[in-house]
C-alpha cells in the first residue's frame, strides 16, 4: 500500500566545482600578468651581427668500391690496398671528420670486404658506412 507521501527530489546543479574552476582561472591570470610585468623590467642585451665569414664546406664522403674481381677503387680510381691506406690517411689528416662508404658487389667476396674495412679503419676514419650494389634481375 502506498502511504500517500512520496519522496520527491529536486534536480539541482551543484555549482561548487564550477566556482572552484573560475577562482583557479582568476588566480592563474593574475599571477600570469604579474610575470609579464616583471619580465619587461629585466635588462636584456640583444646580440648584434658580427663580421660575415664564408661558410666552409665539409669533406665529401669517400666511396671505396670492391668489384667482383676483388679490385678496389677509391672514388672511381682503381688502386691497391697499400695505396688505398695511404690515400685515406692523407685525406683523414686534412679532414678529421671524413666519412667513408665501403660498397661491395652482392656476389663479391666477403673476405675482401673485411680486408678493405680494416684498411679504412686503420687509416683513422671512424665514420664508415657499408653498402651493396643492387643485383640486376
Amino acid at each position: 500500500m502506498t502511504t500517500g507521501r512520496q519522496k520527491t527530489e529536486d534536480a539541482t546543479i551543484n555549482l561548487t566545482p564550477m566556482i572552484d574552476v573560475v577562482f583557479l582561472l582568476v588566480i592563474f591570470f593574475m599571477v600570469g600578468s604579474e610575470f609579464s610585468e616583471a619580465e619587461s623590467k629585466i635588462p636584456v642585451n640583444v646580440p648584434t651581427a658580427g663580421q660575415m665569414q664564408a661558410i666552409t664546406r665539409g669533406p665529401d664522403e669517400l666511396l671505396v668500391e670492391i668489384a667482383v674481381d676483388d679490385s678496389v677503387s677509391l672514388n672511381g680510381e682503381t688502386m691497391s690496398l697499400d695505396r688505398l691506406n695511404a690515400g685515406l690517411k692523407q685525406y683523414h689528416a686534412n679532414y678529421p671528420d671524413a666519412k667513408a662508404i665501403v660498397r661491395g658487389e652482392a656476389s663479391g667476396s666477403l673476405q675482401r670486404t673485411v680486408e678493405v674495412l680494416q684498411v679504412v679503419r686503420r687509416s683513422g676514419i671512424e665514420k664508415i658506412g657499408i653498402s651493396t650494389k643492387r643485383m640486376n634481375r
